[in-house]
């Protein structure tokens, strides 16, 4: 396939598995074989897709900007095929607990990946997709290496921007109006970003000879001129698109509950875990009505209090909203109360937290704003272990001062704490730590979304359970609405991609039903317009290690206990929930 490299490691291995397989006879001979036969499927998709590579934090594949193209995509359908082929050659039954689940992942993951080309085919409708501002960032903000040795595969990588931009107008047959509103702003806000200031000052400190200097400078200069001619040719596109002319963001009922199948990977089905969200609002619902009326004397003592129940938990959270930390302090604050939850963590004994692992607090980088989420973790990948996990935070300064005050109610003294410990500790810099550093590169490479998502909601309720934020009415009140937000995020995207949701609809199940501000339902009406299924990740997750947790207490009884739980879980790195509830609660490995 044309862009590939085979290093003499990798041909070695080709070799070894082009092979026929020997007889096996038993377990630990095919554990062998199958390890032998992970390095060589791992350095396959990274010569697939170079950028898998990137963001696992191995950097041989930097150089390669892949021009897309109808034969690119039918080679990398036969490469998966091929390694399609080589897995049949394992028995499950014959792996170790570990390898079990890899080869669940490898078959999930090359089924997933020809689905996505053959059929989902967002190439032709998602002008967000191609970007290759992202790459150049991550090279050029890198610890790895040189600085010398990043810039060179800089400028190794720019000869191919131009064809890539080509190649995108091309295959832009069908876009979607929200799609390429978001596609303008990331490649208009990130092409100086990239190729501006910042790079100038590197290249100026680099011992690169003068004449590579200034060719990468001219090269850099040019890409940043074909990223704004993308961005230029799509805003002439969209002045004459309109919902009756154009494809609709809203994918239905086929598309829906494939791509749940694939990227969640869950013991439900979509339409299952919708109606279990349904549920779920309910009694949700019903809890926070029992502390509402318990907190309505507190906060408005002259006042009647309101027999609707909506109307009551509302008032009841609006009352809270108002202690927030100023637009300017947000990053500060969500800085300093980190070390507040590690030092909890540490003496309630709820899990190993590795100290040397860096977190650092940035500001969100422009070719990943856009897309509706205000925070978000940036973790390195398994071949980078060094490097820093960023929390990026979406800063308020771009906001009217009505628009931060909603955002900041949203956001409020108790659900900022929340938010770190879903983003960060015990969330998501905590899990993704052990999971990149899991024994199997598979689990750390080709991680589950809804584990993720699931282990960072789960996390949310374990603190509180735990006693975090003093056990008081006012901290469960605000976690049942932060919750609440999980289980709505379900319902939201099933119903609109689904069930055709209107903006109106949506809004006031976001609002009235879920109690949040109009500037978060706003972004999440945006959000749910340029994903699919990514929003019930969090719901998904959260029930099925909930649901874990639960069954194993009943089954250990008073052996069972809680840091065993959550580390023992963890170190099966970012695997799908229902393959480690298989081995948790079954001694005998996992089912075909």
């Amino acid at each position: 396939m044309k862009n590939f490299i085979f290093s003499i490691n990798t041909l070695a291995l080709v070799l070894l598995v082009s092979c026929s397989h020997p007889t096996v006879t038993d377990k630990s001979s095919q554990d062998e074989q199958f390890d032998v036969f992970k390095k060589y499927y791992v350095e396959q998709l990274f010569q697939i897709s170079p950028n898998i590579a990137m963001n696992a934090g191995r950097h041989d594949y930097d150089s390669i900007l892949q021009i897309p193209s109808s034969d690119l995509f039918s080679g990398k359908i036969n490469e998966w095929n091929k390694l399609s082929d080589s897995l049949k050659k394992f028995e499950l039954i014959r792996l170790n607990e570990a390898n079990q689940i890899d080869l669940k992942m490898m078959q999930d993951n090359i089924i997933s990946n020809i689905w996505y080309v053959k059929e989902f085919k967002e190439y032709e409708w998602d002008p967000s997709s191609y970007n290759v501002c992202g790459a150049f960032a991550e090279i050029l903000n890198g610890r790895y290496g040189t600085l010398d040795s990043r810039l060179h595969d800089f400028n190794l990588r720019l000869k191919n921007v131009k064809q890539y931009y080509e190649a995108a107008r091309k295959l832009i047959t069908t876009p979607t109006i929200e799609h390429t509103d978001l596609a303008i702003l990331q490649n208009e806000g990130s092409a100086e970003d990239v190729f501006g200031s910042k790079l100038k000052d590197s290249v100026a400190v680099s011992t690169l000879s003068e004449v590579e200097k200034q060719q990468l400078l001219g090269g850099a200069d040019s890409a940043r001129l074909f990223v704004l001619g993308y961005g230029a040719w799509l805003k002439e596109k969209r002045a004459a698109m309109t919902v009756e002319n154009s494809r609709s963001f809203r994918i239905g009922k086929t598309f829906y509950d494939a791509k749940f199948k694939n990227d969640i990977v869950s013991a439900y089905s979509a339409e299952e875990l919708y109606k279990k969200a349904i549920v779920r609002r309910s009694e949700l619902h019903n809890e926070m009505k029992k502390l509402a009326s318990q907190l309505w004397p507190v906060y408005y003592k002259n006042e009647m209090m309101p027999s609707d129940s909506l109307v009551l938990i509302r008032k009841v959270i609006d009352a809270l909203s108002y202690k927030h930390v100023k637009p300017a302090l947000f990053l500060s604050a969500i800085e300093q109360q980190l070390p507040q939850l590690v030092k909890f963590v540490e003496e309630k004994n709820l899990l190993y937290i590795d100290p040397s692992k860096p977190l650092v607090v940035r500001k969100t980088p422009a070719y990943m704003e856009g897309g509706g989420a205000g925070a978000s973790i940036s973790p390195p990948g398994p071949f980078d272990k060094g490097a820093n996990t960023y929390y990026n935070v979406s800063p308020l300064t771009d906001y009217t001062p009505e628009q931060a005050e909603s955002y900041l109610r949203e956001y409020n003294e108790y659900i900022l704490q929340i938010l770190n410990i879903h983003e960060a500790i015990p969330g998501h810099y905590t899990q993704l730590v052990y999971s990149i550093n899991s024994p199997s590169i598979i689990k750390s490479i080709f991680g589950n979304g809804a584990m993720v998502e699931g282990w960072a909601v789960y996390a949310e309720r374990m603190m509180i359970e735990n006693g975090y934020g003093g056990n008081t009415p006012e901290m469960w009140l605000m976690y049942y609405k932060w919750h609440l937000r999980s289980v709505s995020n379900t319902i939201l995207d099933y119903s609109v991609h689904v069930l055709n949701m209107s903006e109106d609809d949506a809004k006031k199940l976001l609002i009235d039903g879920a109690f949040q501000q109009q500037e978060e339902a706003n972004g999440k009406w945006k959000r749910v317009k340029l994903t699919q299924v990514q929003l019930c990740s969090y719901y998904d997750g959260f029930t099925e290690i909930y649901e874990l947790r639960e069954d194993l207490k009943k089954k250990e009884g008073e052996a069972f206990n809680l840091k065993k739980f959550h580390e023992k879980f963890l170190s099966y790195g970012s695997a799908p929930v229902k393959y480690i509830r298989e081995l948790m609660l079954n001694t005998e490995g996992l089912t075909k």
